[in-house]
């Protein structure tokens, strides 16, 4: 068994992951450019399979929030990614349809994202954010889908860019804090 005190934090790359994949599918989102092959490489990827690696690298150190975030998000980047290609393969599987289906597949990734952002309580101010934002974007991605209103989408796409960008922040601020042995980024440490 490896001794855990001597690994790296693999939370900075799950969080990079996550908030790149996030801003550059909210920037397709908020209306700049079209769902392209940049947006599903990253997000099967960086999104999906780095995630998965830094959620495998949580659970060796024993970190099960950290564990099951990254390896969940990793899971819903390639289940997204999944989704938008396999209606165009010839497997003949057809996409989702314009009932429920899609909006409720938001919705419980709202639902699970709720339940992490509760245990951000115990962690920090930035994770708070993060979960935060992640569930208000859901949301709204669910209603924007589930009414076909674009302006809810567009919306959801400018809320979704700011809770990328928190992700990328505080993954970089984990890094630099480490790198300086002190607090160069604030984090909003809470009381344990």
């Amino acid at each position: 068994m490896s001794d855990n005190a001597n690994t790296g934090n693999p939370a900075p790359l799950g969080l990079l992951a996550f908030g790149m994949t996030t801003v550059m599918l909210n920037f397709h989102n908020a209306g700049f450019y079209p769902l392209d092959s940049m947006i599903l490489s990253m997000g099967l990827i960086f999104g999906g399979i780095a995630q998965m690696i830094a959620g495998t690298q949580e659970w060796k150190k024993g970190n099960t929030f950290a564990a099951t975030a990254f390896t969940s998000y990793g899971a819903f980047w390639i289940t997204l990614v999944a989704f938008l290609l396999m209606p165009k393969t010839s497997l003949g599987v057809p996409g989702p349809g314009k009932d429920f289906a899609f909006p409720a597949f938001l919705l419980m990734w709202g639902l699970v994202s709720l339940v992490l952002f509760i245990g951000t309580f115990k962690l920090s101010r930035a994770l708070q954010f993060v979960f935060g934002t992640l569930v208000i974007l859901f949301i709204l991605l669910a209603v924007g889908d589930a009414t076909g209103n674009e302006t809810i989408t567009h919306i959801a796409g400018w809320e979704g860019l700011v809770c990328g960008f928190s992700a990328i922040y505080t993954g970089l601020a984990q890094v630099i804090n480490e790198v300086y042995g002190r607090t160069v980024c604030p984090l909003g440490p809470m009381a344990k």
